[in-house]
């Protein structure tokens, strides 16, 4: 039998990629290349290969992580209750619980055709920007819709109305390959019905996200922005079309502008805050930082409805749950890699350089040695993301600014554990708003910045197409 080497230089041969190719050539699996989260990686990969802690976490800390779980994954109640822990869901809401959404700690679906809720799917809102809400784009990066607000919300407490109904329908998108092969994309159109509280201002603007995997957080969180920044300055350098650009956002806590590195667009600064506005936005729960319930002006029985803060105005989420759930979702483990080492991941891996997907999926980092978490700290971790805003083109455009995220921005998404999507979410639907059934079309809605990549993918034959997935599949 041939070894390795030769084995693989004979695939790379038959799959087109000569030795004159510019893009590196990867004939074996780097040093620790398995180990995506460094020393917190763990292996697992059935369905709850997301919800591990880090594997450096020591069991004497793994009690904070269990106890922020159960706060993640158990229902909140209707105020008032004799769960007093657990209560003052909604008055509005999109689900009960972050699991709902996070299923299994993964990712999120668009809603089915029979669905009654779209729950792990959210729909923001927002209208055009005017001098009148500087204040409020500063803080917000957006103006919300007047009755609405930035986040419709289909689900409500009793004798409170639900904002209305939102359903996805789809319109064939045909794509073809070089060599003949077709596939059939699928377009999104959103439809949101049953409006509860009146029409909608004529110029607003929505954008469908479903909810992001929630592995390898804290190792995100402790990259150093002057990292993320370094490769902003060299995609500028390089002059090829690839641009990223850091987000600038609004901290709560400090009260001013800082990076920002967490959402589809990169609107939220860091991990607490993402959670807080998590509470409040998808299960209409207070905080000390965002202590009033998500209601508007025009929802005044939604202002007035019981709530569960406490009898001196505590909030309903205390901080420290607050302090617990951080803690669980700055430590859910990522998975190590299958195969890294197989022929064709290895192929695979050198057409996804090749096709020059590495310039905003940065494969690696190493994390700051202050990380929030000591178990965080001075990992080489391999995300294959540059956490950075890019144009990705019309197609995949939502045409709703945030921040300094414009209406064809997408901050680049991490790509550890994709390969598990299936085995933990049971399904495989990408991108921001789920509209790819499969890793091949969401390479496929790629354009803007990334159309040469897609051009590049385009251009592969079955065995190199083959081979690509296998390479994505391994992450």
């Amino acid at each position: 039998m041939p070894s390795l080497p030769l084995r693989l230089s004979a695939l790379l041969l038959a799959l087109g990629l000569s030795a004159c190719d510019d893009a590196p050539k990867f004939t074996q699996a780097e040093p620790g290349e398995a180990r995506s989260g460094g020393s917190a990686t763990v292996r697992k990969t059935d369905q709850n290969a997301f919800s591990l802690p880090s594997a450096n976490l020591p069991p004497s800390r793994r009690v904070d992580f269990s106890v922020g779980n159960s706060f993640f994954r158990n229902p909140w109640v209707i105020a008032p209750s004799t769960t007093t822990a657990r209560d003052g869901l909604g008055p509005l809401f999109n689900t009960n619980a972050c699991q709902n959404c996070h299923i299994k700690d993964g990712r999120g679906h668009p809603p089915a055709p029979d669905a009654p809720n779209a729950v792990s799917m959210l729909v923001r809102l927002s209208i055009p920007d005017a001098p009148a809400y500087a204040r409020v784009i500063e803080q917000l990066g957006i103006v919300p819709e007047p009755v609405y607000g930035g986040q419709f919300q289909d689900m409500a407490v009793p004798g409170i109305v639900p904002e209305g109904k939102v359903r996805v329908e789809y319109t064939p998108v045909p794509v073809r390959f070089k060599d003949g092969t077709e596939v059939e994309l699928r377009k999104p159109t959103l439809q949101i019905t049953q409006l509860g509280y009146g029409p909608m201002h004529p110029d607003t603007v929505f954008s469908a996200r479903v909810a992001p995997p929630m592995i390898g957080l804290g190792l995100l969180e402790a990259i150093p922005e002057e990292a993320i920044l370094a490769n902003a300055e060299a995609q500028a350098r390089e002059k090829n079309g690839i641009a990223g650009r850091p987000n600038r956002v609004w901290d709560d806590a400090q009260q001013k502008t800082v990076f920002g590195r967490f959402g589809w667009k990169a609107g939220q600064p860091n991990l607490n805050q993402q959670n807080v506005h998590a509470f409040s936005g998808d299960m209409g729960l207070t905080t000390s930082l965002r202590p009033v319930d998500d209601c508007t002006d025009g929802q005044t029985a939604c202002k007035q409805a019981p709530n569960g803060n406490g009898p001196d105005g505590e909030p309903e989420v205390s901080d420290n749950i607050l302090r617990l759930v951080l803690f669980y979702s700055r430590n859910l483990a990522v998975p190590a890699r299958r195969d890294v080492g197989a022929p064709e991941v290895l192929a695979g891996k050198n057409l996804f350089f090749q096709a020059g997907c590495q310039s905003c999926h940065t494969p690696k980092y190493t994390t700051a040695a202050n990380a929030a978490e000591p178990e965080l700290a001075n990992q080489v971790i391999r995300p294959y993301s540059d956490l950075l805003l890019h144009d990705m083109g019309d197609g995949l455009a939502d045409n709703r600014t945030e921040f300094q995220a414009g209406g064809r921005d997408w901050r680049t998404p991490p790509l550890w554990g994709i390969g598990l999507t299936q085995a933990v979410s049971g399904h495989t639907q990408f991108l921001h708003d789920g509209r790819a059934r499969n890793l091949l079309e969401a390479v496929l809605w790629h354009g803007g910045e990334a159309k040469a990549a897609q051009q590049q993918v385009l251009s592969f034959d079955a065995g190199q197409r083959a081979a690509l997935l296998a390479f994505l599949n391994s992450l």
